[in-house]
């Protein structure tokens, strides 16, 4: 097989020579094995992206560090002054250091590789006759794409067939005007913006639809030689990442300072200048924790990991931290807060022959399908669309048939704006239009009624009747459309004028069971709800009352009362603001309602489906799409990516962003106490001149075995029990403020003076020489340090849990890592070189009561104050 002609040029050539050229079919397009075996011989459909960092290459980088290199010179002094020993140690525990560093870097870029695998974007193609779902980067050339408004052009192709067609070609041309298309051949110098017949990759349809030939697919596609010229930039750090940069960048001066003065104090008591190098260096990396932000990336990439598995897709990391900010959820309602599961209840027919001319329109006024498959048939299009198809073939209409007979000729597709769509079909006794839509929408187009057997003109007295009962069955919790027609139709005529109306079609979406309880939940969590629908404002009471989202007796903002953004007074602000349920909005109306919410000072978001919901989504601080009835562009400016459009979902992902930011903060905690406690432990010997100290390698390996594993368990707990019951978190709050800054200096100051109370309480009870108490102190020292930093793992806890109910004493992971870490000591007391490489003597069992014990009363004085609310966590 050969590959595409570069040098064919199909927006010259006419449709059938295209056609003929890339071996397909216009109508039927190409079989399951050609498209297979073309994939195999073209490849994926999509754009080389930024090659993953090589394994080496990472593990290269973990040695790049300043304090890294501060350590390698510290063991280099070693070997210089014949401190072997020393030297080696130092060594080994760098290699284990930068060995961890680079298991935990790797697992953050194989999590985000599988986060960017989950977010496929589908498209829709008609392979053996079928229109079928595929995802777009099995696309190939030849393949007969379907798309429509809302839907981004998965490929370069050569429209074939369209209706009203036009697209936004921006991301390629720079143009931000949408383009009318259409489907002559033009010059073959044509420029690639004026290539009216062309639909590339990247661009998306704002209006009408069309069938495209696709003629080029990947690194081969117009935006794939522009994607190749371009070296991929480097993606921009989160603002949470800035802010533990900022953070780290400060806590090195501090510690830099603090080791300096060590280093000075020790030289000054005579001690030798290479073991106060070897001290302040190890200190320095002791105290710094300089894989939090790689920790912290990790955490976030696991926690989207784990929301995409529960049917959330978030694309950004971003996200994650607006998302425990959230202060305000403006929702859709269709499929969000109700099943989805849209099925026609019945329909009332304006007279005697109007219910089968609405089953017609029902079939014909649809750009949904029903295609056989395992038995039964599957919808493919929106769930409206598909339960009138639905519908309408158990009431034993031919669908397939009825479609063949009468081809579309024409289309005005359904918007936001006009909320209401037109389809024109030539049939056998004359062209025939067909309409559906919003009642009230849908019945000023029509100027006669199918009344009994025949069409009489409609008054002002039927057209009230006829809007009161659509009135009515929208108050009563159902979804309301119009069905109308218009025989002998001239195709040059507007197709929504001069309508026949038909009757009206009532369709229930009852409510989602689990979102009353969501919603409850966002109510203790300090989250109001507001309710944005395009549906009708009694359909919005009543679903909004039976989810306790308002009682029926709310006030609701209709669409068309709504002021322009710049007319709206500061009592129309506070009015929005306020108000629970919007109902009847406009696309661009939804952007007034966000701006209004954001000026009053709250954290958005807001869900989508639609095209003209955009920008919406953009100026929202987080923007949600559908992932069943949203269209590609909604999903493409989206945050969020709702895979199953359930409201409990953005529910479960607020939580999740809150837990993710709780767990980070833990992290940083248990980590800044624990590295603080060494250096206040390591100063009050220095400047009192004690005559026991830690030794540079013992302080390398209580970094190593308290640091990783505990920290590493704590960023994946499950978050406490009133993680939802607190107020939302101010977004621009820093990581570690001032009362977390007073909490570490507490931690750390019952960890240091407990572990230093157990040396003296053991040197009053042991009267050694001189050189083997040094040695005892220094070992009671170093072990009660090392287990008073394990045991505090779990005063990271909420103090408003029971402490063996809480989230951390529940944790699975925090056993595991407590008990790898007790090995590790063991294996070290138990192996002889271990033992003299970190100058471990023969403890007394008086002496390892002494410092577990201290271990204990460390977390008892700990818990006390916090339960006590000395210190508020």
């Amino acid at each position: 097989m050969t590959g595409p002609d570069t040098h064919f040029a199909h927006h010259s050539a006419g449709i059938e020579a295209v056609i003929s050229a890339l071996g397909t079919d216009a109508d039927h397009g190409l079989t399951t094995d050609e498209a297979s075996e073309r994939l195999k011989h073209y490849g994926k459909n999509s754009i080389g992206q930024k090659a993953d960092r090589l394994a080496l290459l990472i593990l290269f980088e973990q040695f790049k560090s300043p304090i890294i290199l501060l350590l390698l010179a510290a063991a280099g002094l070693s070997f210089w002054f014949n401190e072997w020993l020393d030297g080696i140690a130092i060594l080994i525990v760098l290699i284990i250091n930068s060995l961890i560093g680079f298991y935990m870097e790797f697992q953050a870029e194989r999590s985000m590789r599988t986060l960017k695998q989950l977010s496929t974007v589908p498209a829709r193609v008609i392979r053996n006759g079928q229109l079928t779902e595929i995802t777009s980067d099995c696309i190939v050339p030849g393949d007969l794409v379907f798309a429509e408004a809302g839907d981004l052009i998965p490929a370069d192709g050569r429209i074939i067939r369209l209706s009203q067609l036009q697209a936004d070609e921006s991301p390629l041309t720079g143009e931000s005007m949408p383009v009318e298309k259409q489907t002559d051949a033009l010059p073959a110098e044509t420029a690639l913006a004026d290539r009216s017949n062309m639909l590339y990759k990247g661009a998306y349809i704002s209006k009408g639809n069309a069938v495209m030939v696709v003629t080029g697919t990947g690194s081969s596609t117009e935006l794939g030689k522009v994607a190749g010229l371009v070296r991929a930039a480097r993606q921009t750090a989160t603002p949470l990442e800035k802010k533990l940069e900022l953070f780290a960048k400060k806590l090195i001066w501090i510690t830099v300072v603090l080791a300096a003065v060590i280093f000075i104090i020790g030289l000054l008591y005579g001690r030798q200048l290479v073991e106060m190098l070897q001290t302040a260096v190890a200190l320095a990396v002791a105290a710094i924790p300089e894989g939090l932000p790689i920790v912290a990336t990790m955490a976030l990439a696991q926690g989207m990991i784990r929301m995409a598995r529960q049917n959330v897709i978030v694309k950004k990391l971003s996200a994650v931290e607006t998302l425990g900010g959230t202060t305000v959820i403006c929702t859709d309602k269709t499929g969000t807060l109700t099943e989805n599961r849209i099925a026609v209840e019945r329909i009332i027919p304006a007279g005697d022959k109007a219910l089968q001319n609405i089953l017609i329109a029902s079939v014909m006024c649809n750009t949904a399908e029903l295609n056989p498959q395992g038995g039964e048939e599957k919808g493919l299009g929106d769930p409206l669309e598909v339960a009138l198809l639905r519908y309408a073939a158990q009431k034993g209409i031919d669908i397939h048939r009825l479609r063949a007979d009468n081809p579309k000729i024409a289309e005005e597709p359904f918007s936001s704006e006009t909320k209401i769509m037109c389809t024109l079909h030539k049939a056998a006794n004359g062209n025939t239009v067909y309409a559906k839509g919003a009642a009230e929408e849908l019945i000023n187009y029509c100027s006669h009624i199918a009344e009994g057997q025949d069409e009489v003109r409609l008054d002002t007295e039927k057209r009230d009747h006829w809007l009161k009962t659509a009135e009515e069955q929208a108050a009563s919790g159902l979804r309301v459309l119009a069905a109308a027609f218009r025989k002998n139709a001239d195709r040059h005529e507007k197709l929504p004028a001069n309508l026949v109306f038909l009757g009206l079609i009532n369709m229930i979406d009852p409510p989602r069971v689990e979102v009353r309880p969501a919603i409850t939940e966002c109510r203790y969590a300090g989250i109001r709800i507001v309710m944005i629908t395009g549906d009708h404002p009694a359909t919005a009471i009543n679903i909004a009352a039976q989810l306790t989202i308002a009682d029926k007796n709310t006030g609701v903002i209709v669409g068309k009362e709504m002021k322009e953004y710049g007319q709206l007074t500061a009592a129309d602000k506070d009015r929005w603001a306020a108000t629970a349920i919007f109902a009847r909005v406009s696309p661009k109306q939804k952007l007034d309602i966000v701006r209004v919410l954001q000026e009053k000072k709250n954290v958005v978001a807001m869900t989508g489906d639609g095209i003209n919901d955009a920008p919406a989504l953009k100026k929202a601080d987080i923007g949600v799409a559908m992932g069943i009835r949203g269209t590609q562009v909604a999903q493409e400016v989206a945050d969020m990516v709702l895979k199953d459009d359930s409201f409990t979902s953005i529910v479960l992902a607020v939580k999740q962003g809150r837990i993710i930011f709780d767990n980070i903060r833990k992290f940083a905690i248990f980590l800044l106490s624990c590295n603080l406690s060494e250096i206040l432990v390591i100063a009050i010997a220095a400047i009192f001149n004690l005559h026991f100290q830690l030794f540079p390698i013992q302080i390398l390996f209580i970094n190593l075995v308290t640091d990783v594993l505990p920290a590493l368990a704590l960023g994946v707990s499950g978050g406490g029990a009133d993680i939802m019951k607190r107020a939302p978190r101010d977004v621009n709050e820093p990581v570690i403020d001032k009362k977390h800054w007073k909490m570490i200096v507490f931690y750390a100051s019952a960890i240091g003076l407990t572990s230093l109370g157990a040396v003296l309480l053991s040197h009053q009870l042991h009267h050694h020489s001189e050189s083997e108490n040094r040695q005892l102190c220094n070992n009671v020292l170093f072990f009660t340090l090392i287990f008073c930093q394990l045991l505090h793992v779990f005063n990271m806890a909420d103090s408003r849990s029971a402490f063996f109910s809480s989230e951390v004493f529940k944790n699975r992971y925090v056993w595991i890592a407590l008990s790898a870490s007790m090995l590790i000591i063991f294996l070290v007391c138990a192996v002889e070189p271990a033992r003299n490489v970190l100058s471990i003597q023969g403890m007394s069992r008086a002496d390892w009561i002494i410092s577990v014990t201290a271990s204990f009363v460390s977390v008892l004085i700990i818990q006390a104050v916090k339960r006590w609310r000395i210190i508020n966590d």
